[in-house]
């Protein structure tokens, strides 16, 4: 298998725009949370934070059109739809967030900086690196990412090195589970499609024919997959050895104690260097593939697209007002709606044809909505009310009821495919 300089710079821009703020303290934490079951919990993050999201940008290298193609076949007026829900989420949380990380755990803690000057000065060079469209994969690619990972690498293998009191027994009531569900909050399915689209303009840009950049994407998917893994993984072990030796019930102040364990005191300052290049990197790439969006919808007017930037950067400014768990609290009932069909849309579009035909993503799709919504409205108050539902359904008790019904439905629609063939 050949991996050319392109490659490369794809896979360390594709890791490094996946990997933002929440990919930066969740794991930790969760490793802290599941102790001595840190294998299981890293098990169903990775399913949710990595194999998905890699997933998603195979799809795209197979389609190499926009994210609408990913939701078409359902139908065309589904496919806006969910789009415009997916870039909404996109700019209005996980973007704000960045902010919001960077200036807890960055900026606070040293200077006496307001979050609105933090957030505006961030976001104004956000929108410098947006405006520049074309130079994103190279600067992204080759020189911020490789930042990030030495960072993380020196936390990870110097933090592995300390002494430890024995681990904690799991607080969760399912590890697998809660690993699974914690990786919903990377936001990395929504990012893969997102993100894939990103990669996809900035080839085509490039040039190359589709056999050639679908040959790249793919590479630096898999390459990519394998540095997010291998990261998560440090991270979820560095926080499951510290279980017994630290009692820290917030993501952010676990992994300040972490690096500051690691490099001593000038861990915080790598941290800082950390937390700003990995946030950045993210908000770019988010604020990127809407505005790419919107320019599509009208005639790829390059109005539209500087338009849709300021006005995303502006969201940023705002909603990065709000602290980490805040941002974290009102993503959990977005999460539970859009996830679902997003992790079934990218299956959906990484299998073969013969597999995932028009009928097939219809169905598939409805029967993901009905029966992710009882975990929706649980997600929002309505615990009570949909308790008997969720008790009754596979799985529904862990919010991940809409699983069976979802696999059941596309097993018998094939089935009856083949027969028919």
């Amino acid at each position: 298998m050949k991996f050319t300089k392109q490659t490369f710079i794809t896979a360390f821009a594709l890791f490094s725009l996946f990997f933002g703020a929440g990919n930066l303290i969740l794991p930790p934490f969760l490793g802290h949370n599941a102790g001595d079951s840190w294998v299981l919990v890293l098990f169903g993050f990775a399913l949710s934070a990595v194999v998905i999201p890699i997933m998603a940008i195979y799809g795209h290298a197979k389609l190499q059109g926009t994210m609408v193609d990913f939701a078409k076949k359902v139908h065309p007026i589904f496919a806006l739809i969910y789009c415009i829900i997916v870039y909404g989420i996109s700019v209005t949380l996980p973007a704000p967030r960045t902010a919001s990380v960077t200036y807890e755990m960055a900026i606070a803690p040293y200077f006496d900086v307001s979050s609105w000057v933090l957030s505006s000065v961030y976001f104004s060079l956000v929108l410098l690196f947006v405006l520049n469209r074309s130079k994103i994969l190279d600067v992204v690619g080759k020189f911020l990412t490789p930042g990030i990972i030495i960072i993380l690498t020196l936390i990870i293998i110097i933090g592995f090195l300390g002494d430890f009191e024995p681990m904690r027994a799991s607080i969760f009531e399912s590890t697998f589970t809660s690993g699974i569900l914690e990786g919903y909050q990377t936001f990395d399915a929504i990012g893969g499609v997102v993100v894939g689209g990103v990669i996809v303009i900035s080839l085509g840009i490039k040039g190359g024919d589709f056999d050639q950049n679908k040959s790249i994407i793919t590479k630096a998917g898999i390459l990519a997959g394998l540095g997010l893994l291998s990261i998560y993984g440090g991270l979820v072990a560095l926080g499951a050895m510290n279980s017994g030796t630290l009692s820290i019930d917030n993501r952010t102040e676990l992994l300040n104690q972490l690096s500051l364990n690691s490099l001593g005191s000038i861990g915080t300052i790598f941290l800082a260097v950390l937390v700003g290049l990995a946030c950045f990197t993210t908000a770019v790439g988010i604020i990127t593939g809407t505005a790419d969006f919107v320019k599509g919808l009208v005639g790829n007017s390059q109005v539209a697209y500087r338009v849709t930037a300021v006005v995303g950067c502006i969201l940023g400014v705002l909603m990065g007002q709000l602290d980490v768990h805040a941002i974290i609290v009102v993503a959990v009932p977005a999460l539970m709606f859009i996830y679902p069909i997003t992790i079934v849309l990218i299956f959906l579009n990484a299998l073969p044809e013969r597999w995932a035909s028009k009928k097939v993503f219809k169905a598939t799709i409805v029967t993901t909505i009905i029966f992710s919504l009882p975990d929706f409205l649980a997600s929002v108050g309505f615990e009570n009310t949909v308790k008997g539902i969720q008790e009754f359904i596979p799985f529904g008790t862990v919010s991940l009821g809409w699983l069976t019904p979802t696999i059941l439905v596309w097993t018998l629609l094939n089935l009856v495919a083949r027969k028919r063939d």
